[in-house]
């Protein structure tokens, strides 16, 4: 039974009425002329005994006359039933708080689409203040608010500004800011309920802000709005919505979606009118926000109809270019159905008459017109080979196995460039300019490239070389071929043969085998078209060995001069001219390469990069590309060149650059990393969450919104008949429908925007535009936050070195995984040391009666070379004489027994570690003299340098000053 509430209650408390079937089941027919035009669409009837009398809980959603209080039947319970006949057969619901009573309401920015009267529209809440204000609101019994459309920012495209970006854009404003970029005419909505932060409106009645009232959370004063006085039997508006439903009529013949629409408004609507009318043409239509809303501030009605009938005309268009679409689509999938089957039969009647053309015709004038083009510039012996194979190939059955098998080889004859060769580039400035952008340094290897070029020019041709670069890892050895490839205008191919232990990889398999393949180069002659191609071989050091043979023979072949002018490889089984191919190898270890093919090598040195190289190229390569890779713009980071500088002598000493590459790629991910979060924490807590939904997201939320919304548009008791049901019906603002709210996934206005990439990029420059300004500073002083504690410290352990003797007699133990040579340098180094203790301190007993322990650090890293024995000398002799030595001292040199020093190699590289450990006193073998000559001068500058032969002179350096003076 409907429980009545007086006006006088204090509490306002709210009714919300539901739809219940009605007393009497007869026929009812429409009235209005408009209204059986428009339900003649689907040939719909109103004759269902549940469609009776409605009752709205709200004005009159047109607008266009004074609130009604409609008149509303009710079934009572059995108990109550004599006394509610008694009185009247129906009864009268009192509109107690009424819409037209609130003149302060709570502003709702809608991103999307203006709500329309008589339509229902979800929406998210992120602000926690207004949520609360909504749900104080209902509990008051005042569930009421205005609902305005968001306004673009200046100077945006409409079409290009997705919803998402508009719930961005309301997250960051607040009061004034948030009043000035709403419209002002609006719409009174009614909170029909709240879950979590969605909010479901129902639109009532026009609304226009007139003044400010509190700003957070926003809320106004406003006048309800009346549409203008108009002439129901006005000749032009009866015209206008009669040339409105006939489009209507139009679209509905090739939309669907449409169709289900007019189907639940005809049901539903209650008396026809014809502001209603262009209210759910512009809802339903897929206009833009902006042209929506200029219906919904239209009060004049037939200029509203006039607006609404240009959108549906354009939704008329829109539905037959999609209708010609698809036909066009259809017709061409027909056509290509009806061509398949006519090529099936031609196929069956040439077969019948033995027209066909059979696979193996096709195949050789396949082969041929692919030779076609260098038939000329092809040697006669494979013109000869690929003759024989297509006529072997005609007499094969195309179900043997030959058949694949000779196909195959033929496929690889003619389609390797025989004869083609790229044009070459012998101007030697724009060769050095381009050898200069990419690499920093490495003069001797852009010295070779550039005479290898000038020899071209002069010749007018140029021969094929093997050039081998050595050095440790991280020097550029790699890249740098990839740079000599464009330097000479020459196509490049890469392969690396560390671990390589088969010789077939390199030369082939025999075609006997299933599944054969030529080796490398063949397979590089084929991807790169060109007969003169820069093959950079990598790792040619780490050669393995199988028992399928030794690769690094059979690199033989390949790498020398003599012989790769016929190279043969067991495939195909024909010469290949290699002579014109630019071989360059890289390796780590020179001394790992077998000497045979170290012979036929061209090697070129390239040694570890001194700080100033480093500084360079970390400035000028590594930290822009890594900048650029990390998406950071220049005036949002600098790093200093003192960070830089402890960076490389703290943390990367190695001889490459590829350590530092990693840490200024630490440095910079961590930087974005504080970018984004100042960014995240610029941007306020409300940031569109619908963003990043997922479309199964949206269905299921949109599917809750129906399970709370449906109770306003089912006709069925509720089992609680303690309240009835209100039969007012609400339509989705834009898009949907009520009773077709669980199909609207497939609504265009929920689906996602063509235009996604568009409004990714956009997305991304609006969060870009939200991370601060303030720019990050990366010095000395805060490095450790970046890339934390530094791997090398000083290298002296003491200040002072301590002189210790140990107890034991006579013998040396030696740690520190030292290789045979080392070993034997140190032996070398206790022999001598003895020698010129006897010499200089006859009465000393320390050798023969200390157990002497030498440990070189570093004991995981295995290490090996002669180079270490004049300073296991000085060491040995500063332990027995109880003498440290003299401070800022290195040196080098490999010692005879007899203490004559002997010539070191990678003078460069220590000179480098001897900087590196600020120490400004070397001692070099005098045979070092003119490696040393030849190092660059930033090398040398500031160093004292001494060269000696004799282990005297260094003694006399090291250990020969007076005590008062080394202290």
């Amino acid at each position: 039974m409907l429980k009545l509430l007086s006006s006088s209650s204090s509490s306002c408390l709210y009714t919300k009425l539901h739809t219940l079937p009605a007393l009497r089941s007869g026929p009812t027919e429409f009235t209005s002329p408009l209204l059986k035009a428009l339900s003649s669409l689907r040939g719909l009837t109103r004759r269902s005994p549940n469609l009776g009398p409605r009752a709205f809980f709200c004005s009159d959603s047109s607008g266009d006359g004074p609130d009604q209080v409609v008149q509303v039947e009710v079934k009572a319970s059995d108990s109550d039933a004599e006394e509610f006949e008694s009185k009247s057969s129906s009864a009268i619901v009192p509109t107690n708080p009424r819409p037209e009573d609130y003149l302060t309401v709570l502003a709702l920015p809608l991103p999307h689409r203006p709500l329309f009267p008589g339509f229902y529209m979800p929406i998210s809440i992120k602000d926690r203040k207004l949520l609360a204000a909504l749900q104080e609101s209902r509990k008051r019994q005042a569930p009421y608010a205005g609902a305005f459309l968001l306004k673009d920012e200046p100077g945006t495209d409409p079409s290009l500004v997705s919803g998402s970006e508009s719930e961005k854009n309301i997250s960051g404003l607040k009061g004034k800011d948030l009043l000035d970029r709403l419209h002002e005419v609006g719409t009174l909505a009614q909170i029909s309920s709240i879950q979590g932060d969605q909010v479901i409106l129902i639109g009532h009645r026009r609304l226009r802000i007139t003044e400010l009232v509190n700003e957070d959370p926003l809320t106004v004063k406003v006048d309800h709005l009346k549409d203008k006085p108009y002439n129901k039997d006005d000749d032009v508006i009866k015209a206008t919505s009669f040339e409105v439903i006939s489009t209507l009529r139009d679209v509905l013949k090739t939309s669907s979606l449409w169709r289900d629409h007019v189907q639940t408004y005809t049901q539903h609507i209650g008396d026809f009118n014809f502001p209603r009318l262009a209210d759910f043409g512009a809802a339903i239509s897929g206009a833009n926000k902006l042209q929506c809303q200029q219906v919904l501030e239209e009060l004049d009605v037939y200029k509203r109809l006039k607006l609404t009938l240009e959108l549906v005309k354009k939704e008329m268009e829109i539905s037959k270019i999609q209708e010609s679409i698809a036909k066009a689509i259809e017709e061409k999938i027909s056509g290509e159905q009806r061509r398949y089957l006519l090529n099936e039969q031609l196929k069956a009647i040439k077969k019948e008459l033995g027209l066909e053309t059979d696979d193996k015709t096709a195949l050789s004038a396949k082969f041929r017109e692919r030779l076609e083009p260098n038939r000329e510039k092809c040697p006669p012996h494979v013109l000869q080979v690929i003759e024989e194979e297509l006529t072997k190939l005609q007499l094969l059955e195309a179900s043997s196995s030959e058949f694949n098998v000779t196909r195959n080889y033929l496929d690889w004859l003619t389609a390797l460039p025989w004869g083609n060769y790229s044009d070459e580039n012998f101007d030697v400035l724009r060769a050095h300019k381009i050898l200069d952008e990419d690499h920093y340094g490495l003069a001797d290897v852009k010295e070779r490239i550039l005479e290898f070029i000038a020899v071209g020019k002069l010749r007018g041709t140029s021969q094929g070389k093997i050039i081998c670069l050595s050095g440790p890892p991280g020097v550029g050895k790699t890249s740098i071929g990839r740079s000599i490839a464009r330097a000479l205008n020459r196509k490049f191919f890469r392969f690396s043969v560390g671990g390589l232990s088969d010789v077939a990889e390199i030369k082939g398999h025999r075609r006997t085998y299933i599944g054969a393949m030529p080796g490398k180069m063949v397979q590089c002659l084929k991807h790169v078209g060109t007969a003169n191609p820069l093959v950079l071989i990598d790792e040619i050091d780490k050669l393995g060995r199988g028992h399928s043979g030794d690769p690094a023979s059979a690199m033989l072949e390949l790498l020398d001069p003599e012989q790769n002018a016929n190279f043969l490889d067991h495939y195909l089984d024909v010469p290949i001219d290699l002579s014109k191919v630019l071989f360059v190898c890289t390796a780590n270890v020179v001394e790992m390469i077998p000497n045979p093919l170290l012979d036929r090598m061209e090697v070129i040195a390239i040694a570890g990069y001194i700080t100033d190289e480093k500084m360079h190229i970390a400035r000028d390569y590594l930290e822009k590309t890594t900048r650029e890779a990390c998406g950071i713009k220049p005036e949002q980071v600098e790093v200093t060149d003192a960070a830089l500088l402890a960076l490389i002598e703290n943390y990367c000493r190695e001889a490459g650059v590829r350590n530092l590459q990693k840490h200024i790629e630490k440095i910079y991910r961590k930087i974005a990393l504080r970018l984004v979060r100042q960014g995240e924490l610029n941007e306020p807590a409300v940031a569109g969450v619908q963003d990043v939904e997922s479309e199964e997201a949206q269905v299921e939320r949109a599917e809750g919104s129906s399970e709370v919304v449906g109770n306003e548009t089912r006709s069925d008791p509720v089992k609680d008949n303690s309240h009835e049901q209100a039969t007012e019906t609400f339509v989705e603002a834009g898009t949907v429908p009520v009773d077709v709210l669980d199909d609207q996934t497939q609504c265009p206005a929920d689906r996602p925007s063509d235009s996604k990439e568009v409004t990714e990029t956009k997305k991304m420059e609006e969060r870009e535009a939200t991370i601060t300004s303030e720019k990050v500073l990366v010095d000395s002083s805060n490095l450790t936050d970046f890339v934390g504690k530094p791997v090398f410290h000083a290298e002296r352990i003491y200040d002072r070195t301590p002189v210790e003797q140990g107890e034991g007699k006579g013998a040396i133990h030696i740690t520190g995984q030292l290789g045979d040579v080392m070993k034997e340098s140190a032996q070398i180094a206790l022999t001598v040391a003895r020698a010129i203790l006897l010499e200089k301190e006859p009465e000393n007993p320390f050798f023969a009666n200390s157990k002497l322990h030498l440990h070189v650090p570093s004991g995981a890293t295995p290490k090996d070379g002669p180079s270490a024995g004049c300073t296991m000398i000085t060491s040995f002799m500063s332990l027995a004489m109880k003498k440290p030595v003299k401070k800022d001292l290195a040196m080098t040199g490999e010692v005879t027994l007899t203490g004559k020093i002997l010539p070191i190699g990678g003078v460069k590289e220590k000179t480098i570690a001897a900087r590196r450990s600020e120490v400004r006193t070397i001692i070099f073998p005098s045979a070092n003299r003119r490696d040393f000559d030849e190092l660059a001068d930033n090398v040398k500058e500031g160093l004292e340098v001494h060269f000696v032969d004799e282990y005297s002179q260094i003694f006399d350096l090291a250990l020969g000053y007076d005590d008062d003076a080394g202290k």
